[in-house]
C-alpha cells in the first residue's frame, strides 16, 4: 500500500498537482476561487475521463480506437432513447453499456480478426454512430428524471471540498471507482502487466503463453461499455436530453487527453480535470461578461488550451511500441 501511495504522489503523476495549481489561477475571480466552477468543472470532466479510459485500455494492447466517439455518441442515444421508452433510467442505462460492449466487439473484430487498417475500422464505427443516431433520433421525447445528486455523509459537508467532490450523481461516483481501479489493474496486477506487453511486444507476450488475440477482444469490448457510460453519463445526468451531433467531439478530445496523461488513468484524468475547468471557466466568462470579447472565443478556450499543452508535451511522450499493428499468432 504504501508503494502504490507513492507512486500515485510520483512525478509521473504530478498532473494533479498541475491541475490544481493551474486551475487556482485560472478559476478565481475577484480573487476568489468559486465552489461553484470548481463543481461544475469536475462533472465536465467526467465523460472525457471516461472516454479517455477507452483509449487507455485499447492502446494499452496494442489497438488504436478513434471510434470513442461514435461509442459515446449511439450509447448516449440509446440510454435516453430507451429510459424514454420504458421511463426507466436504469434499464436505458444497462442498454447503453449493452451497445457500447457491442460497438468495442465489432472494432475488436475489425482490427484483431479481420486485421483491418484500425483507424479506417475506427472511422467506420463514427461514420455507424452519426448515421443511426441521425436517422432514428426524434424530438420531443423526455425522460423520466436523471441520477440525481447524492449526498456523502458528512464528506459532503466539508468546506468547498465537499461540494466539489463529494455531491455528485451515481454515475460519476461509478465512473471515479472505475478509473480508479484501472490504474490499480494496469500496474498491480497480472492483467494489466499481460495488457502491457501485448501493447508492446505481442510476441514476445505470445511466446510467454498470452494469447494476444484473446486478450485484444476482451479489453476492447470491455472499453467498449466502458465509453458507453461516458455517453450515458451526458445524456441521464449531466444534460437529460439528446440532440443530433450530442457528444460534439468529445471522443477526440478524449484521446488528446489520453496522450496528454501518458496512457496512465490518473494523468488522463488530471489532464480531463484540467480541460473541464478550463471549459468551466470559459461558460462563466460567457455568463458574468467579465470580459469585452466574442463569447464564440471564450467558448474555444478550452480547446485552443488543450491544443498548446499537447504542442508543447508532444515530443515528450511514447505511445504502445504495438499500438496500431495487426498481429497474428507466430508472426515474430
Amino acid at each position: 500500500m504504501g508503494q502504490l501511495t507513492m507512486k500515485l504522489l510520483s512525478k509521473r503523476n504530478g498532473y494533479f498537482l498541475f491541475a490544481i495549481l493551474a486551475t487556482a489561477f485560472f478559476y478565481s475571480k475577484d480573487g476568489d476561487i468559486t465552489t461553484s466552477v470548481y463543481a461544475t468543472g469536475a462533472a465536465f470532466a467526467l465523460p472525457l475521463a471516461l472516454a479517455a479510459m477507452v483509449g487507455i485500455m485499447c492502446e494499452r494492447t496494442g489497438i488504436v480506437n478513434i471510434g470513442i466517439e461514435g461509442t459515446m455518441l449511439l450509447s448516449a442515444f440509446v440510454a435516453f432513447f430507451v429510459s424514454s421508452l420504458t421511463q426507466n433510467i436504469i434499464i436505458g442505462l444497462i442498454c447503453a453499456v449493452f451497445t457500447g460492449s457491442m460497438m468495442g466487439l465489432i472494432l475488436a473484430v475489425m482490427a484483431v480478426s479481420w486485421r483491418m487498417d484500425q483507424i479506417i475500422a475506427g472511422t467506420i464505427l463514427n461514420i455507424l454512430a452519426t448515421g443511426l443516431t441521425s436517422f432514428l433520433y426524434v424530438q420531443g421525447k423526455t425522460i423520466p428524471s436523471v441520477f440525481q445528486a447524492i449526498e456523502v455523509p458528512v464528506l459532503s459537508k466539508i468546506p468547498f471540498f465537499g461540494p466539489v467532490l463529494f455531491i455528485h450523481g451515481a454515475l460519476t461516483f461509478i465512473g471515479i471507482a472505475i478509473i480508479l481501479a484501472l490504474y490499480v489493474a494496469i500496474y498491480h496486477t497480472s492483467w494489466g502487466l499481460r495488457s502491457r506487453a501485448v501493447g508492446e511486444h505481442p510476441s514476445s507476450a505470445d511466446t510467454a503463453g498470452v494469447s494476444v488475440a484473446r486478450l485484444r477482444y476482451i479489453n476492447v469490448t470491455i472499453a467498449g461499455g466502458i465509453g458507453a457510460l461516458a455517453g450515458a453519463y451526458l445524456s441521464l445526468e449531466l444534460v437529460g436530453s439528446f440532440e443530433r451531433g450530442f457528444t460534439a467531439g468529445k471522443g477526440f478530445t478524449a484521446l488528446a487527453l489520453m496522450i496528454f496523461g501518458r496512457w496512465n488513468p490518473l494523468g488522463a484524468l488530471a489532464a480531463a480535470l484540467f480541460f473541464g475547468l478550463a471549459q468551466a471557466y470559459a461558460n462563466q466568462l460567457m455568463i458574468d461578461q467579465v470580459v469585452n470579447i466574442p463569447t464564440q472565443f471564450t467558448a474555444i478556450l478550452p480547446y485552443v488550451m488543450t491544443i498548446v499543452v499537447l504542442t508543447i508535451s508532444a515530443g515528450k511522450v511514447r505511445p504502445p511500441a504495438a499500438e496500431g499493428q495487426p498481429y497474428e499468432k507466430g508472426q515474430a
